[in-house]
């Protein structure tokens, strides 16, 4: 067992089953605490799970307020991702992508892109459905991002 003092959080309300999974599988493996934050909307069965409000981003801000350098967080959301970065976390999707300084500008210009076709009535395409292939590679992926921790 490999014992680090990064923590994992993860941003759980989109979190898909099979990557929590892994992730408890994982930091009881490498000896990190693993902390799930949510709203109460969400039932999340995690060995140290945060229930938060439904507030517009209520989960965002308890997963930012517990991130310290070298941190690992778990989201689907880049401007979560961007706030980790500014505090010297890591951030990872949960199909395993890093997003680091080098991509995070790019990706929150896409999102506000997005987001006003959408506010103009147009649709944006959304992320494809999660398949095995999609767990195994994030296996894979966190598995040498923890070994480098």
């Amino acid at each position: 067992m490999i014992i680090s003092t990064a923590k994992l959080i993860v941003d759980a309300d989109a979190c898909p089953k099979g990557a929590l999974e892994i992730l408890i599988r994982l930091s009881q493996e490498y000896g990190m605490t693993l902390i799930t934050v949510s709203s109460f909307n969400h039932h999340i069965d995690s060995p140290c799970h945060i229930t938060v409000g439904d507030g517009k981003d209520e989960a965002d801000f308890a997963v930012v307020n517990r991130v310290e350098p070298g941190d690992i967080v778990l989201t689907q959301d880049w401007g979560l991702a961007a706030l980790v970065l500014g505090r010297q976390g890591r951030a990872v999707s949960f199909k395993g992508r890093e997003y680091t300084s080098d991509n995070i500008d790019f990706m929150l210009d896409e999102r506000y892109k997005k987001a006003k076709v959408r506010r103009g009535g147009g649709r944006t395409k959304g992320p494809q459905a999660r398949s095995k292939d999609d767990d195994i590679s994030f296996e894979k992926r966190m598995r040498a991002m923890l070994c480098e921790s």
